[in-house]
């Protein structure tokens, strides 16, 4: 580890999902790990897939986690450019050096004909894999077509992985796979080994997916005469079923993650455990924490198991662990979509004597909402007269309105000076003692009144924040539906 240069090569074929983006995280932390470079690399080579606008959504997501890079399309770097639909003329000048080597061919098989291979392949139980038809042809540079490795056709091809030791391939049982295609463009067998090379690239880690794919990029690497990276082939991702990881398991873009309200070191943390650990108990840690401690000894051969819950409880206890104001502001977003208007930062503040509570009660960031929004609406709250009753005057109207009449009166007597949690909470106890109730029932109906909703924060906390007027207004409004029969 005397020297660290790493690459995340996107496709900008869609949104950055888990898998990718932990393989992204793996890379980074090695780098800031041992002091090295994180380089983005955009590879676009199938252009037929690209979609646009995916560049800026993998770029944001980056930043949204924290994973800064030193090089990258947004910013170069000494190895630009960073798309590889930029750096043709590279892919291209190794091609043509490799056919003048003859270490690789032109094959001009058409589609069909490989079609058709394949199938005759299938039918006869054989290994896929191209027949070898052009290797030794002299296809003419002037007919349309690929560029292939010439492989070696016996002994095998030794991976060495920095998980796995030394993984061997028969080559016997391995084509001669395409470097370039008919448009010109590279495969990706060509073209990362060929970028990795330039960017002077010194450890390649993904996913275990690629293992297979492997013998070929040494196989490249050979033909070059070039020195290869040290391999990491991790574990994929799994859910808990053991199934290969899908929507199904909860698994979705990272931007649909932020949207739902994790926070970002929360899923940090949750993906750097997908497959690595600092020990067999420490599971809560800090992006510094966790680049501290990050090294291949800690990454397993297992595959890492995605659970959905387990990531839910985790952000829950970030949610906690955040100091209330940073808590205040995250929420912020949420809170002013669902008002329609912006908050004053007095407006905001406000809400300070109550966020420790609120913060407990939070697993997503958007559920910050259901506990603060009736702080700030004006004019009537919604709720049914049933809820108003709840359980302790159920289909009891004229007890619950006599109950609340009884509230109104106690907490008319208290002083705005005194009005406290602390306070309002032994008056009204002390009020259902006097009434031979239970306290569940005298409170819920002044909770739904407060509040519209029977889950809420801390009953006695939320009446010091909302205020004596405010309080007294929407028990009043409670007091006048219940007097209503119709209702």
């Amino acid at each position: 580890m005397n020297r660290v240069r790493v690459r995340y090569g996107p496709s900008p074929t869609g949104e950055p999902h888990v898998g990718n983006i932990r393989t992204a995280l793996f890379d980074w932390l090695l780098a800031r790990r041992f002091g090295g470079q994180f380089i983005v690399r955009i590879e676009d080579t199938d252009q037929s897939r690209a979609v646009e606008g995916t560049e800026e959504l993998i770029l944001d997501a980056l930043r949204w986690l924290g994973l800064d890079w030193d090089e990258g399309p947004d910013i170069g770097g000494p190895c630009a450019p960073y798309r590889q639909s930029e750096r043709l003329p590279l892919y291209v000048e190794a091609a043509q050096r490799l056919l003048r080597e003859g270490k690789a061919y032109r094959c001009d098989c058409s589609s069909e004909r490989l079609d058709a291979l394949r199938k005759s392949q299938q039918q006869a139980k054989q290994p896929p894999g191209y027949d070898r038809r052009c290797r030794e042809l002299g296809i003419s540079a002037d007919v349309e077509h690929v560029v292939r490795l010439a492989m070696p056709l016996d002994g095998d091809t030794i991976v060495n992985d920095a998980l796995r030791g030394e993984v061997s391939f028969q080559n016997a049982l391995l084509d001669d796979h395409v470097l370039l295609k008919r448009d010109g463009f590279p495969t990706y067998h060509l073209a990362s080994v060929v970028d990795d090379h330039h960017m002077d690239i010194t450890h390649v880690i993904r996913g275990e997916e690629w293992l297979s794919s492997a013998p070929r990029h040494v196989q490249t690497y050979a033909a070059l005469g070039w020195d290869e990276p040290v391999w990491v082939h991790i574990p994929i991702i799994r859910g808990p079923d053991k199934g290969k990881l899908s929507k199904r398991h909860g698994a979705t873009s990272i931007r649909q993650y932020a949207e739902a309200g994790y926070l970002p070191e929360a899923l940090l943390n949750f993906l750097a455990l997908l497959g690595w650990s600092k020990d067999e108990t420490t599971t809560i840690m800090t992006r510094e924490e966790i680049t501290a401690h990050f090294s291949f000894e800690g990454l397993g051969l297992s595959s890492a198991m995605f659970d959905i819950e387990r990531l839910q409880e985790m952000n829950a206890r970030y949610i906690r662990d955040l100091e209330p104001l940073d808590f205040l502001q995250r929420g912020r977003p949420h809170l002013e979509q669902a008002l329609g208007r912006p908050l004053s930062d007095a407006e905001l503040d406000s809400l300070l004597p109550i966020t420790p509570a609120i913060q407990e009660r939070v697993k997503l960031m958007p559920e910050f909402v259901d506990y603060t929004d009736f702080f700030f609406s004006s004019g009537p709250l919604s709720y049914a007269n049933a809820e108003l009753m709840g359980r302790g005057y159920k289909n009891k109207p004229w007890q619950a309105l006599e109950s609340v009449e009884a509230s109104l009166e106690r907490l008319r007597q208290v002083e705005d000076s005194d009005w406290t949690a602390a306070t309002l909470e032994s008056a009204l106890r002390e009020l259902a003692s006097e009434r031979g109730e239970k306290p569940g029932a005298v409170f819920t109906p002044i909770r739904v009144a407060a509040t519209g909703k029977r889950i809420a924060p801390p009953l006695f906390e939320t009446l010091e924040t909302l205020g004596q007027p405010l309080t007294l207004e929407r028990l009043n409004a409670a007091a006048e539906r219940l007097a209503r029969p119709d209702d």
